[in-house]
């Protein structure tokens, strides 16, 4: 675990993949070119947010299909898909497609429960059984049974000239054991008792613990999903906080990143909503201070791999600099170096 003098293990980041609703290719090549140059910067993984009717990447397989072909290397991930506007079925294949093509390494983020915003647009998503949906954990399962090659269908055989599975094709060894699942403590016990990964963001909720402190209680989700995993030695957990390098930064640069993370404080001071929400502050500084920050994470503490997520808002000379020195700067002093060779 990446205590200080423990090297983080795995570096990776997050993209929302931004473009202009008017022009938006230009938007998406430059998440294409950020992967790749990620990969160059000796990046473990890139991860994309997954955004439905937004000015974002609404469709994280066709991007990881793009991304796989130009990369040779650098995982690629979801964090995460949402599986209520998702058919398990027809998903189940195109990551299985994406995952041959890039040689095993995408990892499939997802999660469950009533999409935003569902009641303004569940007749186009769903038009004869829009209430009939089931949002629940079942959709995970589902998927999962289709990645592992389990029977979807109770037919198998030849009709005419054509063949049929009962499973679906193709098949991807080892895709199903690179699924991930996010979300509060027990969504982390439930994701440890089907022996899949755990990814945590920088948004946890209060739901079983008596702590307030966003530190404290990622900490608790991650110790709570190892100990419901068979294999806790081998379960992978990836921590997600927004944090921001400033030693390569223009004075403009810093005070934009800290007018940001300001302005983004008040929600930080306590738990948000019915749930009780409890978002984590921002993470702004050096290299050097970041590193003695998280040092002293408990979340941190307990995870050997992260995918920071890159700021919504910011240009692309931001999105560089901030990778740059995730990979040139801050890595190095949490211990991670780049694969050999790289």
């Amino acid at each position: 675990m990446p205590r200080r003098g423990d090297p983080l293990r795995k570096l990776g980041f997050l993209t929302i993949g931004r473009f202009d609703v008017a022009d938006p290719r230009p938007g998406l090549e430059e998440t294409l070119d950020t992967i790749v140059r990620a990969e160059h910067l000796g990046f473990d993984s890139v991860w994309l947010r997954d955004r439905h009717l937004q000015p974002g990447i609404s469709s994280p397989v066709a991007i990881m299909a793009a991304a796989s072909q130009r990369t040779r290397r650098i995982e690629l991930g979801t964090a995460v898909i949402p599986l209520g506007l998702e058919n398990p079925f027809r998903l189940a294949e195109d990551l299985a497609t994406v995952d041959l093509l890039s040689g095993g390494r995408i990892n499939p983020g997802v999660s469950v429960g009533t999409p935003m915003l569902y009641d303004h647009y569940k007749t186009a998503l769903y038009p004869e059984s829009h209430d009939l949906q089931d949002f629940s954990k079942e959709r995970v399962l589902r998927l999962l049974r289709g990645l592992r090659g389990e029977p979807v269908s109770d037919f198998a055989g030849t009709v005419g000239i054509e063949q049929f599975t009962d499973s679906i094709q193709p098949y991807s060894p080892g895709l199903a054991d690179r699924v991930w699942y996010g979300g509060g403590r027990d969504s982390a016990i439930w994701a440890g008792q089907q022996g899949i990964n755990y990814l945590t963001s920088s948004v946890v909720t209060i739901e079983g613990t008596e702590s307030r402190d966003f530190a404290t209680i990622q900490g608790e989700h991650i110790d709570a999903f190892r100990a419901h995993h068979a294999a806790p030695e081998r379960a992978r957990v990836s921590q997600g906080l927004v944090v921001i390098p400033t030693d390569s930064a223009t004075d403009d640069q810093v005070r934009r990143y800290r007018d940001y993370a300001a302005s983004r404080f008040d929600r930080t001071t306590s738990p948000q909503g019915p749930r009780g929400m409890l978002f984590s502050p921002d993470f702004v500084g050096t290299s050097d201070e970041l590193a003695d920050r998280l040092f002293e994470h408990a979340g941190f503490q307990r995870a050997d791999e992260v995918a920071f997520a890159l700021p919504f808002t910011f240009g692309p000379d931001d999105y560089t600099q901030i990778i740059d020195d995730l990979a040139k700067r801050l890595g190095p002093r949490l211990g991670w170096q780049p694969p050999n060779g790289w």
